[in-house]
């Protein structure tokens, strides 16, 4: 087939035209019936989503949902705008890209072969004038592949946009579970959505917050405060790990080898464990120990408590301290974690059209803070708003936090329970003398009666005699354990504070009714200032539930029924987490590299046995050691033309196909 067999595409940009940059319809298709497959597919797609529905939601709720009518044609309609344009103009756009490489490949070897007198290629004259490292065509590849990269991306971007999109609408309603995702939902610390203060009824406010820890991180992020010399031994402590690790490798290998069973999870730990002295020690006084095998002590005692800055009067250039950490400044070390999740929320943001008119970059602090609006005050902002606060805290950080956080909800114990003191003593003073006003007034005006009829025939004590462990606000509190004394939650003490907020704003209701003297509206106002800001405070992050990482903190205002922010912010949430985040990885499922469940013999599924005429791949491959040989197998040989699926005999690394080994 010559070049001239393939089509040439256009080099035109047109959504019908056949093979054209853009086009849903590709000459390499043949020209199939593509609507006919596409209703075939949706209609496919739609029918599930539907069976599914039907065989889930109760009868009544069917009935409600006209599931035959509307319902069906939003599916139908989000699968055909979205997935159909998506995915049909990338595989039109791969195709034609494909067919214009073979083309041009078959062209350059056409041409080569022509027994007329052909000139070189420009490019192959350059290459074999100026080498492999002039004249080459690597900035043009990294082009070529940044432009696939952001391909790949507003596809990947469209997915996401259809997959909330359809969640949306399957949910009928919007919760946590429709804004992040699976995969990231072990990160979330606080998700709360409230009605708006101002417009409760159209308008919805989300707070999230995501917590990443140090571990999840893909580069490592460091204080700016941070000394030299923790930089030098958070390498050295890499490299170790790093060598161990190797080292646990080596050891599954030879074990593999030799025939003898793979390490469970208990044995790899506990070896890990072992093998630590072999590259560190506790010695921190004797220049020739093991822990100064990276780096000399002499060199580490230069680096002691040196910091990013060095006074300018001790400064000086020729000194080993200020080269050992230009070494570790030019590696960028300090910034680069901090930098890198800079740039991705920003850059996410920028293409995801979410754009921002504030950012304040606290460098020095770790924490940067990005506003869609410049203002605050939520009277002069529109309905679809948000803002972002990142930062990064250590547990020295979260210590002080978390006594700030201590001493504020005591601060607001004092406050409320001082107002509770004062509606109480005023609730006493107004109630009349001789009247039963409540049922403390009923139990004192029959206390003798009770005991001259009831308690001195039974002995038992007066009920006012009886020591009150249930003051009727909150049940009673269970003692505490170390880890309730660790990781406070202060549950307890928000429902009492909830608690006598409620009752307080009751009784005044009770005592004046209709009547607004002086009295009341003073305790009124500063009950509804006590309620806002309590609520302010309870809407914050209980520091107590946090880790040592990257607190992402957002605040997102959105109209319940149209949801542009909400939505853009969950692709931006998930997209960010994803660039920045490990995510959450099981080290012990991990550890499984290569399973002797899945290095058998029966994979290899031989349809006929090795003739004593033909060699065996034993035989022809060399062999780089001595391997035990296999034991011979009891059972009759294998019948030829049926595979082979009970083998019970141990692999042998080396032996049989590429298949041995997955």
């Amino acid at each position: 087939m010559g070049a001239i067999d393939l089509p040439k595409s256009p080099n035109v940009f047109h959504p019908e035209k056949p093979s054209a940059v853009g086009s849903r319809n590709s000459l390499a298709q043949e020209y199939r019936d593509q609507q006919a497959e596409v209703n075939l597919l949706l209609e496919e797609e739609t029918n599930k989503v539907i069976h599914h529905l039907t065989a889930k939601l109760p009868k009544d709720v069917l009935e409600r949902l006209d599931v035959m009518g509307s319902l069906k044609e939003k599916l139908y309609n989000y699968f055909n705008q979205n997935y159909q344009n998506m995915f049909n103009r990338y595989m039109v756009t791969t195709e034609d890209e494909m067919v214009k490489k073979i083309r041009n490949f078959i062209d350059k070897e056409e041409t080569k072969v022509l027994t007329r007198y052909t000139p070189k290629e420009i490019a192959e004259i350059l290459d074999a004038v100026g080498g492999a490292d002039k004249f080459n065509t690597g900035e043009i590849e990294k082009s070529l592949v940044n432009m696939y990269g952001h391909l790949q991306g507003h596809i990947q971007r469209g997915v996401n946009e259809l997959e909330t999109h359809t969640n949306s609408i399957l949910r009928q309603k919007t919760d946590t579970g429709a804004f992040v995702r699976g995969e990231n939902a072990y990160s979330i610390v606080k998700c709360a959505f409230k009605d708006n203060q101002f417009k409760p009824k159209t308008v919805t406010d989300v707070k999230l917050s995501v917590n990443i820890l140090d571990s999840e991180l893909i580069s490592p992020i460091f204080h700016y405060q941070v000394t030299v010399e923790y930089l030098v031994k958070d390498l050295i402590a890499k490299h170790i790990i790093d060598s161990i690790d190797k080292l646990i490798e080596q050891i599954k290998d030879e074990r593999i080898d030799n025939g003898q069973e793979e390490l469970s999870d208990s044995e790899v730990i506990f070896t890990k464990l072992g093998k630590v002295e072999v590259f560190t020690d506790d010695n921190t006084d004797e220049a020739k120990s093991k822990r100064y095998t990276f780096m000399a002590k002499t060199l580490m005692e230069r680096l002691h408590d040196l910091r990013a800055e060095i006074d300018p009067e001790a400064f000086d250039a020729l000194n080993i301290r200020e080269n050992i950490k230009k070494i570790i400044d030019m590696e960028n070390i300090r910034n680069r974690g901090f930098n890198t999740a800079i740039n991705s929320i920003t850059a996410i943001l920028d293409t995801s059209k979410m754009g921002y008119q504030y950012i304040e970059n606290l460098k020095n602090g770790r924490e940067v803070v990005i506003r869609e609006y410049e203002d605050t005050d939520p009277a002069n902002l529109p309905d679809e708003r948000y803002s972002v606060k990142m930062r990064y805290f250590d547990n020295a950080q979260l210590i002080e936090d978390r006594k700030a956080y201590d001493v504020q909800l005591k601060s607001f114990e004092t406050e409320v329970q001082h107002l509770w003191d004062i509606l109480e003593v005023i609730y006493e003073d107004k109630k009349p003398m001789f009247k039963i006003t409540d049922f403390k007034d009923l139990a004192k005006k029959n206390k003798d009666r009770i005991r001259k009829v009831i308690k001195d025939k039974t002995g038992e004590p007066l009920y006012e005699d009886i020591a009150k462990v249930w003051d009727e606000i909150s049940y009673v509190k269970s003692a505490e354990t170390e880890v309730e004394r660790s990781n406070r939650t202060y549950i307890y003490e928000k429902d009492r504070i909830r608690t006598r907020i409620i009752r307080m704003r009751d009784r005044m209701k009770k005592m004046y009714d209709f009547l607004y003297p002086i009295e009341r509206r003073v305790m009124e106002e500063r009950l509804v200032w006590l309620e806002r800001e309590y609520y302010r405070f309870d809407y914050m992050i209980n520091p107590y539930h946090l880790q040592p990482g990257i607190l992402l903190d957002v605040d997102i205002t959105s109209i319940k029924r149209k949801k542009a922010t909400l939505d853009a912010m969950a692709n931006v949430l998930n997209e960010f987490l994803h660039g920045v985040s490990k995510g959450f990885q099981d080290a012990a499922f991990a550890s499984f590299s290569r399973r002797r469940s899945t290095v058998r013999e029966d994979i290899n599924q031989s349809f006929s046995s090795m003739s004593d005429e033909e060699p065996s791949v034993e035989a022809v491959a060399p062999k780089p050691r001595a391997i035990p040989a296999p034991k011979p197998a009891s059972r009759a040989p294998a019948k030829k033309g049926v595979v082979d699926s009970k083998s019970k005999k141990k692999p042998v690394r080396g032996g049989g196909s590429g298949l041995a080994e997955l």
